[in-house]
């Protein structure tokens, strides 16, 4: 079976994990004291001006690229006789290439994989665009919009490696025929699951592939009679023992799937059979370090490894685009944000809600409806629109911001958003809108 986590209020997942860990070197990173710094995207339209306005201060101008990251879909052919098309996320520079190649792996989510939704990656996407690579994010067989079937092979951990990695590996072959790609150098990463299929695609000679990178991966079975810890246990030993690649693993403490006892077993079954990895034990992030990954914040905690691990292997690390940041909402002074009274529209239920967000970690967004809906997310990518989305479904109507991160963003004037209040506090009430 699968085992679920919650990432925001009522927003789980299911994941049917793979596990990746560590080798011969390992390296600790002390988050205890770990605490969001969202004052550097408040710079990021000031350090722009300056670098466009004041040209003679830097020895370089750093070329610039939009927030979309040139970002489409292209359908690559994978599977017996290449039937399956695969949908593929790709984000890479301006201009024609060749660039140098980041493929990202994901995991696996609650529930059926052909209701997964595509993955992006976008943090670790934006931090290797702006290093001039393309970046490409396949969705395997069986998974969103791609083709072919999902095959599920149970407490066989090895397998279940080998069957996804088949997919990278048409990937790789597509991505090195592009024009814009450079075919000698590409670096795989793969997150959970995704890290379990880029370990195993390490097994087999692969040209143009320099080094794997591993964010917790792993596969993890609750159902039945199966040992899946020992069986990962397994599965690492024989992928160590054929591995072909240097790589990098990243693991937080608080890994809510693959705790630190489980993570060494791993990685002594990896280098004792002969592979060769690196291997970062993080401090605890946030709740759960296993969306280390998908945060905003992460990447203070994964970016100077990828650095130096990128450097031993001879991928470029400097950074020679500048990534102009999406436009948002501008604080306003409806209210104070912790003022919980001033939210319009809410009932007790909604103000409840409210508080629960205001002691959510960053980034956050909270979104509330005329009728007294509201949702708020948590972390991840674009909690925006998901508190949106969410306060919508419910609402049946239009949603707006009230708040992002540590600013109430609301427009209207207080007269304005006490008009629907009765009605709407009613509405909240019989809803029971919580997210």
């Amino acid at each position: 079976m699968i085992i679920g986590y919650c990432y925001a209020q009522n927003s789980c997942i299911e994941l049917d994990h793979s596990s990746r860990h560590f080798v011969a070197t390992e390296r600790i990173i002390d988050l205890a004291a770990f605490r969001p710094r969202s004052a550097v995207r408040h710079c990021a339209l000031l350090a722009i001006l300056c670098a466009l306005l004041l040209p003679s201060l830097a020895s370089e101008q750093l070329v610039f690229v939009e927030a979309s990251l040139n970002e489409h879909i292209v359908m690559v052919p994978a599977g017996r006789d290449q039937r399956a098309l695969l949908e593929t996320t790709v984000f890479q520079p301006d201009g024609a290439g060749p660039f140098p190649l980041l493929i990202i792996n994901h995991g696996k989510e609650a529930g059926l994989p052909r209701q997964q939704p595509r993955e992006r990656f976008i943090f670790m996407a934006t931090a290797f665009v702006k290093r001039g690579y393309a970046v490409m994010v396949p969705m395997r067989q069986g998974f969103a919009d791609s083709g072919g079937s999902y095959i599920d092979y149970g407490c066989d951990m090895t397998a279940h490696g080998h069957a996804q990695a088949a997919d990278v590996r048409d990937v790789i072959e597509f991505a090195r025929a592009q024009p814009s790609i450079d075919s000698d150098r590409i670096v795989v990463a793969g997150q959970s699951y995704g890290g379990l299929a880029t370990l195993a695609l390490g097994t087999t000679d692969i040209d143009g592939v320099r080094g794997l990178i591993n964010f917790a991966g792993g596969l993890r079975d609750n159902g039945g009679s199966c040992n899946w810890r020992a069986a990962l246990v397994k599965a690492f030993g024989q992928y160590g023992a054929a591995s072909k690649l240097d790589s990098l693993w990243i693991y937080g403490a608080n890994d809510s799937l693959f705790a630190p006892p489980l993570v060494t077993r791993l990685h002594k079954a990896f280098t004792g059979a002969g592979g060769n990895a690196t291997l970062v034990r993080a401090g605890p992030f946030k709740r759960d370090a296993h969306l280390l990954l998908a945060s905003r914040d992460g990447e203070q905690v994964w970016l100077p490894e990828l650095i130096r691990f990128l450097e031993r292997i001879g991928m470029p690390t400097r950074e020679i685009y500048t990534v102009i940041p999406a436009p948002r909402l501008a604080k306003t002074d409806y209210a104070a944000l912790d003022d919980v009274d001033a939210v319009p529209f809410l009932g007790g239920s909604g103000r409840d809600g409210y508080r629960d967000y205001l002691a959510r970690t960053t980034p956050r967004a909270f979104a509330i409806a005329p009728s007294g809906a509201w949702s708020w997310a948590e972390d991840g990518e674009e909690p925006e629109r998901r508190a949106l989305d969410a306060c919508k479904r419910k609402a049946g109507q239009t949603c707006r911001l009230y708040s992002i991160d540590e600013d109430v963003v609301w427009p209207q004037e207080r007269s304005l958003a006490a008009h629907a209040g009765a009605a709407g506090t009613l509405a909240a009430e019989r809803r029971g809108s919580a997210m």
